[in-house]
């Protein structure tokens, strides 16, 4: 329980203390002068579209760990807050736009910061660490890359890690942005704005045996990245069990 309230005290620093965070905050703030200045729609209208979108907003944010939270969070209340500005005046709803793309060109948004029990890599040591029949049969490595504008990670790697990490399985990550070199190496495609990423592969004694998203130049994500699908694509529980049988 102390440690849970440590991280909540540490998130709520952190996002007052990042530009990312703290210019969304500050934007948000600014709808209630805007919201008490619109005198037409003071009573039981607005009011009734604001609660329900805040009760739909709750219903949908289902985070294990804080940072997700907060970004999920952030995702939907943005899109309310336009839902609501429309109801309001269309020219308000513009205005938030243009403030949340001016904000998404010009702050980083912070990657998740918990490796879990992954390994941060370099390609070198990646390259070491596949060649040395000493470590794990298997390997399995988050490519990813940390852009200007968009984290391009999962959040779920980590905790995937924390629950699949044996003596048979280990996790680690490389970012593609300090090591673009790498990409084409692993047949990881950097086009279109990084659309690619994050990719994932599953090496069995040096060797990729399998690979998330599949091996197209010009892949992109179509799907969210969930713990389930990254557990049935590389069937992380048949692992785990080989583990235990001691297979």
């Amino acid at each position: 329980m102390e440690k849970k309230r440590e991280g909540v005290i540490e998130g709520t620093s952190r996002i007052v203390s990042d530009p990312y965070y703290f210019l969304h905050l500050m934007a948000f703030f600014s709808y209630l002068p805007i919201r008490s200045s619109t005198a037409q729609y003071t009573s039981h209208r607005l009011f009734d579209r604001e609660a329900f979108l805040m009760f739909s907003a709750i219903k949908m944010v289902r985070e294990e760990t804080w940072e997700a939270f907060v970004a999920d969070s952030l995702l939907y209340a943005k899109i309310f807050l336009i839902a609501v500005t429309l109801v309001m005046d269309y020219r308000v709803a513009i205005w938030f736009s243009l403030i949340f793309s001016v904000i998404y060109l010009l702050a980083q948004q912070p990657p998740f910061s918990r490796l879990g029990t992954a390994k941060k890599l370099t390609p070198m040591q990646l390259e070491d660490l596949l060649s040395d029949g000493t470590t794990t049969k298997y390997w399995l490595i988050e490519f990813y890359a940390c852009s200007s504008s968009n984290v391009r990670s999962s959040r779920c790697f980590p905790e995937l890690s924390i629950t699949y990490s044996n003596n048979l399985l280990s996790f680690g990550t490389i970012d593609l942005g300090l090591f673009p070199n790498t990409a084409a190496k692993f047949g990881i495609s950097l086009a279109g704005g990084m659309s690619q990423l994050p990719t994932y592969i599953l090496f069995e004694k040096g060797v990729e045996v399998s690979r998330f998203p599949d091996f197209y130049v010009d892949a992109t994500l179509s799907l969210p990245i969930t713990k389930k699908l990254l557990c049935q694509h590389f069937e992380l529980d048949r692992l785990l069990l080989d583990y235990i049988n001691g297979s």
